[in-house]
């Protein structure tokens, strides 16, 4: 049984580290609130350029001058994964989550002949991915210095994507991110974003499904502007949903943590209890002891 003054600097680290853990929580809940505003205040103009750019694609639908981005070279050999993590731990499974999902689907592509190279975006992805893909990963983008994201970010890797695309250096794009639903549910997703994944809804009560348009100068050469600005604008949605899942996920492990710190120290507060008690019964037998050997 460890002595006293161990289980009493036990019971100090464990209380030092839980006042560690309780800050981190009340910090990520308030970057938290932060990143689901600006979440919300974007799906609005992505939602309607999604809609636009998915009203044009069906004018150009077997049309031989389409737009690459929008339905791609025609070869499904060569794949970019580009995958979006956390510059920071302690955030649960939040990134194994995401580059389980991705690697799982590399590995069946290799498997059936196909050729995978990956895109980082955040350090705990490309250390979780160096492993197994290390000579796979192309470019790694590091944003710990950033301390708000913005539209320039996303654009930043959309730019990338679209130079490595009309470089003929991939075929099919897939963006890999987790979706926010709830601090306590966080969804891996994979999106196809090269060629351009727009399915409009068909619903006949759509007010798209009844009008009709004219478009000037002409469908090609408006998308050839608009499907630049919907990939960013995918890549900083997919951001943006990632930043709010990783405070998420990190709020919910501080809180387990916190609360696994209280347990320990009433464990550990029990047990000092129980030795100094026996540590004074003992002290007590042996001075009984020595007064009837008097």
């Amino acid at each position: 049984m460890a002595n006293l003054k161990e289980l009493r600097n036990r019971i100090s680290s464990v209380a030092s580290t839980q006042k560690i853990t309780r800050a981190m929580q009340m910090v990520a809940a308030s970057k938290l609130r932060k990143a689901q505003d600006a979440v919300e205040s974007t799906r609005p103009y992505s939602d309607k350029l999604f809609q636009v750019v998915g009203n044009l694609s069906r004018e150009m639908e077997g049309d031989d001058n389409a737009p690459k981005l929008l339905v791609g070279n025609g070869k499904s050999q060569r794949y970019l994964f580009v995958i979006a993590t956390s510059e920071r731990g302690l955030c649960g499974g939040f990134n194994s989550s995401i580059t389980r999902l991705a690697s799982q689907k590399a590995r069946e592509l290799i498997n059936a002949g196909k050729e995978v190279e990956f895109i980082c975006v955040g350090k705990k992805g490309k250390a979780s991915l160096s492993n197994e893909f290390g000579d796979k990963i192309i470019d790694f983008f590091d944003f710990s210095e950033v301390r708000n994201l913005s539209f320039v970010q996303g654009d930043q890797i959309a730019q990338k994507i679209i130079t490595l695309f009309e470089e003929d250096k991939f075929d099919i794009c897939h963006l890999y991110f987790s979706k926010f639903e709830s601090v306590l549910t966080q969804i891996p997703t994979e999106q196809v974003i090269i060629p351009c994944n727009l399915q409009v809804d068909d619903n006949e009560d759509s007010p798209s499904q009844e009008a009709c348009y004219e478009y000037e100068p002409g469908e090609v050469e408006i998308l050839s502007d608009l499907l630049p600005k919907n990939l960013s604008i995918q890549v900083f949605s997919a951001l943006l949903e990632n930043f709010a899942s990783e405070q998420g996920a990190r709020m919910t492990a501080m809180d387990n943590a916190t609360r696994n710190a209280d347990e320990m120290i009433d464990k550990l507060t029990i047990t000092y209890n129980r030795s100094r008690q026996a540590t004074i019964t003992s002290e007590l037998i042996e001075i009984i002891s020595g007064a009837e050997a008097l």
